[in-house]
């Protein structure tokens, strides 16, 4: 799976002020991905706000993302949750030809047994005519997918062929880059980690911030895999404190809010979420114009 290396990015619904699917902004979006290099997207991942979206919704989206791509990235569709049977069912009526994997969160919420987690994936694994990616975010979670059950899950299931992994726990990343087989994926889904999680052996990241300064991001983990620490480091340092301020308020309202100062989409979100408040999104404001100065 040699077109998921680098940097992949999990995009988000644009919605309009009615909180309707913004279908144009949802296309300026991918267009401002591509253009800014990165590698590959993921459609309908937790910061697409995928759980808010009807079914219809979720096919809009896709629709959307596939024609609008055109075949230029490859392309990941997320289909994950904590009701094993649905997700079953939801994978055999999903198209999946346009897309090159599935990336599926660990069950949230049910707090299941590393049997009940390695059970759920070897399901659904089975199920997926695609390869299959597992996303271990255990803060959102409340479980963490150990690396035991994930080395497990890379043996019994073919096509389970790599991890997003976003524990934020670089002593888990290197146990999992340790233990897995040579071609098994260990991509970091967290972007303070992307960097140190490259350059401990990972792949890649599926990145929030990449969507909003594409460039600038994936140059930093192209750095990182030719082992460019110091010009990587730069890069990094650079876009740090944006890290910090689109998690703060929580995600996907601070990468919306990014979005809408360069004019691509608003930061409209759906509830329980709400959009960043006027400090934050004032502060985003002046890292990103401060930001492009300096990069002009």
């Amino acid at each position: 799976m040699k077109n998921l290396l680098g940097t992949g990015v999990a995009l988000i619904t644009p919605f309009k002020p009615d909180l309707s699917i913004d279908i144009e902004a949802l296309k300026r979006v991918v267009n401002y991905c591509i253009e800014g290099n990165l590698d590959y997207l993921v459609v309908l991942g937790t910061t697409g706000e995928s759980v808010t979206l009807t079914s219809r919704e979720k096919k809009l989206v896709m629709d959307v993302v596939v024609e609008e791509n055109a075949g230029r990235l490859p392309l990941v569709i997320g289909i994950g949750g904590n009701n094993t049977q649905l997700l079953e069912e939801e994978l055999l009526r999903t198209d999946l030809n346009d897309f090159d994997a599935v990336l599926s969160v660990s069950p949230y919420y049910n707090k299941p047994t590393q049997e009940g987690i390695y059970r759920h994936f070897k399901t659904l694994a089975q199920t997926s005519d695609i390869p299959f990616i597992l996303y271990n975010v255990p803060g959102r979670t409340g479980s963490n997918v150990e690396p035991e059950t994930v080395l497990r899950l890379a043996n019994d299931c073919s096509n389970i062929i790599g991890i997003k992994e976003a524990a934020g726990d670089m002593t888990q990343v290197k146990k999992l880059i340790d233990k897995m087989p040579s071609d098994f994926l260990v991509i970091s889904g967290d972007d303070f980690t992307a960097l140190p999680t490259v350059l401990a052996g990972g792949v890649g990241v599926i990145s929030v911030l990449g969507q909003a300064l594409p460039n600038e991001f994936s140059r930093m983990i192209k750095l990182g895999l030719q082992g460019k620490e110091d010009e990587a480091y730069a890069l990094h340092n650079s876009m740090i404190e944006c890290m910090k301020l689109i998690f703060q308020e929580g995600n996907p309202a601070g990468i919306k809010s990014v979005l809408e100062v360069h004019g691509i989409c608003n930061a409209a979100v759906r509830l329980p979420l709400v959009e960043a408040s006027p400090e934050l999104k004032g502060q985003i404001s002046q890292f990103v114009k401060t930001f492009l100065k300096i990069k002009a």
